[in-house]
């Protein structure tokens, strides 16, 4: 209850409040005083409601930062792949219309010197 007043303190309080307000006025009052506790611990509800929701929301909009971020680097991610992936497609097709070839990983055989002769069909 309240720190530091015990029943005899609380005892002495009621007994002032009887003589000053009087028995007439006394129910009145403390149903009064009943209302304004009543009033302020609503009050100090609704407070710490909104300090709650305030911390809730900065969390949120923490962890919303932390998913673009993430959204953010994957879709990078996915456009270089993306990019290299035409970058080598567009190399090749260069390369071939230009005539050369890729470059093998191993060189081609030679021509052998003693090749067939070739054929008057070939010739033409």
């Amino acid at each position: 209850m309240l720190p530091g007043v015990g029943f005899s303190e609380l005892l002495i309080l009621a007994l002032a409040a009887l003589i000053i307000v009087g028995p007439k006025d006394l129910p009145m009052m403390m149903r009064k005083l009943g209302q304004f506790v009543g009033k302020a611990r609503g009050m100090a509800r609704e407070f710490q409601a909104a300090f709650e929701d305030i911390a809730r929301q900065s969390e949120l909009e923490d962890l919303r930062k932390e998913i673009e971020d993430l959204k953010r680097s994957n879709a990078m991610t996915d456009a270089q792949a993306d990019l290299a992936n035409m970058e080598g497609e567009i190399n090749s097709a260069v390369m071939k219309k230009s005539g050369q070839a890729a470059p093998d990983p191993e060189p081609a055989p030679a021509p052998e010197a003693d090749a067939q002769p070739k054929s008057k069909d070939d010739a033409a």
